[in-house]
């Protein structure tokens, strides 16, 4: 099922009429499922106007972080940001791309997307096995009038190293005293209870699959699987559904100009209007490029996308940058990312 958002985008070496060659310059990246999606549309336009490929394996943040420090990539992408102390040690910069929400998603007969009313600490229950049946009084009392089926729940969750797990379970742990307690926050937990699906996609399919089921998935594989989504309770205490405007909401008050290392997350943000499980997804390359000319296209493949990928992120429910932010991030390539020589390998146009 990864295959439907990865990406193999193989441009090729051709030669014009008149003896002029086009060389097209390929590069490789790995990681986060969470948006695969966004960045195979943006691949698909960047080869149809430049001729250069993309190949993007959507292995799951801790494989992307894994195959960037093994050198076996161009880039890595990781839902789960690399603490400054991280990035240091490994001589790495990361930067984000594009915001989005982590949402429960359901497969309930006769439930209509968010018809259902959840809160961080009912999730955490649920998820921690402590919450078992649909019909629990914890679950009906936040939904009254609404007619919950008499199910088991089943619970679905990663089975891989997730930059969405972190999300996910962070935000958990913040809700939940027992699940800070008793299972942790993490790109790979150990957990309670369920079923372990293989990417935002492996999950959403589990619970299209399983009556009863409960997972958490990047919104637009919710909504590309037309799953049933759960309305969540934010910090200002009022129950919003998962829209762009609401991760838009949740992010407009992101400092970046105070994150060391663009470490950053964006849960459980104040106003009444904001997703609490929104993130920003990041990309990690090596400030001292071994090959600097395949450094220069991952950068000049991301500068494209801050310049012209906004329409197709909004399109799929991801939520762009802001203008100051990339401005930001081109600056910070220029200082941080080097050929051995000392020099900087991309100025932004």
């Amino acid at each position: 099922m990864l295959k439907t958002f990865a990406i193999a985008l193989i441009a090729t070496v051709s030669a014009a009429s008149l003896g002029a060659q086009a060389i097209a310059a390929d590069i490789s990246g790995a990681g986060a499922t969470f948006p695969a999606p966004v960045y195979a549309k943006w691949a698909e336009t960047y080869k149809a106007q430049t001729k250069n490929g993309l190949n993007y394996q959507a292995i799951g943040s801790g494989g992307g972080i894994k195959q960037i420090q093994a050198k076996t990539v161009d880039f890595g992408a990781t839902d789960k940001p690399l603490k400054p102390a991280d990035l240091e040690t490994a001589g790495l910069m990361q930067f984000p791309m594009v915001m989005g929400g982590v949402v429960p998603v359901m497969n309930l007969p006769g439930i209509a997307p968010g018809a259902v009313k959840l809160t961080g600490p009912v999730l955490a229950a649920i998820f921690i096995g402590d919450i078992k049946t649909w019909t629990d009084p914890r679950i009906a009392s936040l939904n009254p009038g609404v007619k919950l089926p008499n199910l088991p729940i089943t619970v679905v969750h990663r089975s891989d190293g997730s930059g969405t797990s972190f999300v996910f379970t962070t935000y958990l742990a913040n809700q939940s005293p027992a699940w800070a307690q008793r299972v942790g926050a993490n790109d790979s937990v150990e957990w309670p209870t369920g079923l372990g699906g293989k990417g935002n996609d492996g999950v959403a399919a589990f619970v299209k699959q399983t009556i009863g089921s409960i997972g958490y998935v990047e919104y637009a594989f919710a909504k590309q699987n037309k799953l049933t989504y759960a309305n969540m309770k934010n910090k200002a205490g009022a129950f919003v559904a998962p829209t762009a405007g609401a991760f838009a909401a949740a992010a407009s008050g992101a400092d970046w100009s105070k994150a060391p290392g663009n470490y950053l997350l964006l849960l459980d943000q104040p106003g009444a209007a904001s997703w609490p499980i929104t993130a920003a997804t990041f990309i990690l390359v090596y400030k001292k490029q071994d090959k600097p000319e395949s450094g220069k296209e991952v950068l000049a493949f991301f500068d494209w996308a801050y310049k012209n990928g906004d329409a197709a992120a909004q399109a799929l429910d991801y939520v762009p940058m802001p203008a100051p932010v990339k401005t930001m991030m081109r600056k910070q390539w220029a200082t941080q990312i080097k050929a051995a020589d000392g020099k900087a390998i991309y100025a932004a146009k």
